[in-house]
């Protein structure tokens, strides 16, 4: 992938003296450790490397005045690769990324947007505490946190967002605001499933869990005949205690035989309790290597080096969420290993469907498994024509895994009522539509 500079490709953009201080721009040495994400090549006109809200601030009203897209970026891996951009402004949060404890007793935390998922679970690992929060330690958490968070306790803890207890944000006018249940509580209804449409988050205060260790089951499985391994994998799923959550991967393997690993947490260890639970899951399909481990939480997220961003070649992603895998669905779901890398889907339900669906903006709170396929760019095509037969069978859309951003991803992700509302709280949040690198919401006289 070509990651060497081409700086004519977009006007140099001009720079007051205080965000010039803290910009990477093209020709600058650490410019391509910067511009990309995970899955994208961007060319950034500027990557400002932000250290407080004054600065974010600035740069809204940079972008502003210059007319430039703007993109926020938590400094992680991101899979949508809507985090750079071109010609543009990023303004990257990494340098934000403080870790706190604000009340042992009641697991109150207060976590920095540009810290990563790993670095959240290692600071809060002695307090006996954690929270749930995707599968990769390198994941930053603004993009996550302000779009779900589905992760390796979900069922039994539920979303990240479901923790979120206030959010501190620079709104599009500068202003820097908190919000909560009780102040501005439109805004933390947004912030909760759509947050990167009305600013840039700086911190947020989450409600964190007592936990320790827990049981890890890696199983490899015989998926041949794939289809039937999927339904009977996602109905002892379905029924296992919520202390289960299995994350199943799919990719094509020797001779069309698909091979499918999952990864199974049993938030304990207790040995009778994880077989129990586990041995309907086991029995899915024929296992091939089976590997049982405890482990302390934090573990499972380990920080890491930096991200390797735009080496990823599954750079094209489709994403959608399913109340049961029935059937019918799993035979679409099997023929998008014709033309994906990998096929992943997640358990969700349990707590997650506990909170109400007008709660917040993600709204999701009847299905059971988030789907996500993968491919590269070559192979788009035929993973779209596939993707169309099966989407009868979805149930809405995870936007952090979907890399498009057309009107029926839009009307997936929120659906009916909630995108109304999201819609009317734009106009009055943001109306520059500064914020709109990230699903972008229509204006009012729209005819959505």
């Amino acid at each position: 992938m070509r990651t060497t500079d081409s700086p004519s490709r977009f006007p140099s953009l001009d720079l007051p003296e205080d965000l010039a201080a803290i910009a990477v721009r093209p020709g600058d040495r650490r410019y391509d450790a910067v511009r990309h994400t995970y899955t994208r090549p961007g060319s950034p006109g500027a990557v400002l490397l932000v250290r407080s809200a004054g600065d974010i601030a600035a740069a809204l009203a940079q972008a502003r005045a210059a007319q430039v897209p703007l993109t926020a970026r938590s400094g992680g891996h991101g899979i949508s690769g809507r985090s750079t951009n071109d010609g543009g402004i990023v303004v990257d949060l990494s340098r934000l990324n403080a870790v706190e404890v604000l009340d042992r007793r009641s697991g109150l935390v207060r976590v920095a947007a540009g810290a990563r998922w790993g670095e959240v679970a290692a600071a809060l690992a002695p307090y006996g505490l954690a929270l749930s929060s995707g599968d990769t330690g390198d994941v930053g958490v603004g993009g996550l946190a302000t779009a779900g968070g589905i992760g390796l306790m979900s069922r039994l803890h539920g979303l990240t967002i479901d923790h979120m207890r206030a959010a501190e944000l620079v709104l599009a006018d500068g202003s820097v605001v908190r919000t909560d249940a009780e102040h501005d509580p439109d805004l933390f209804w947004a912030v909760r499933g759509a947050g990167a449409n009305f600013g840039v988050a700086t911190a947020f205060e989450f409600q964190a869990e007592p936990v320790r260790e827990v049981t890890v089951v890696v199983t490899v499985h015989d998926a041949a005949a794939t289809a039937g391994f999927l339904t009977r994998w996602g109905a002892a799923v379905e029924v296992a205690p919520r202390a289960v959550t299995s994350f199943l991967t799919l990719v094509p393997g020797p001779g069309g035989r698909a091979v499918a690993q999952a990864m199974t947490v049993y938030a304990g260890t207790d040995a009778t309790a994880v077989r129990t639970a586990l041995a309907p899951l086991l029995s899915a399909g024929r296992v091939l290597r089976n590997q049982v481990f405890t482990t302390p939480y934090h573990q499972l997220l380990p920080a890491g080096r930096e991200p390797q961003h735009a080496q990823q070649p599954l750079s094209v992603s489709r994403s959608g969420l399913v109340d049961h895998i029935t059937p019918p669905a799993a035979e679409h779901i099997t023929a998008l290993l014709e033309t994906a890398g990998m096929v992943q889907l997640r358990s969700v339900g349990g707590a997650v469907n506990d909170v109400p669906p007008q709660a917040m903006a993600y709204s999701h709170r009847a299905q059971n498994f988030s789907l996500m396929a993968a491919t590269v760019p070559a192979l788009r095509d035929g993973l779209d024509q596939r993707w169309e037969r099966l989407h009868p069978y979805l149930n809405g859309l995870y936007p952090s895994f979907e890399t498009r951003t057309g009107r029926r991803q839009l009307e997936d992700a929120f659906p009916g009522a909630v995108l109304d509302r999201l819609i009317t709280l734009k106009s009055h949040y943001d109306p520059y539509h500064l914020f709109d690198n990230n699903f972008a919401l229509p204006s009012v006289r729209s005819p959505y």
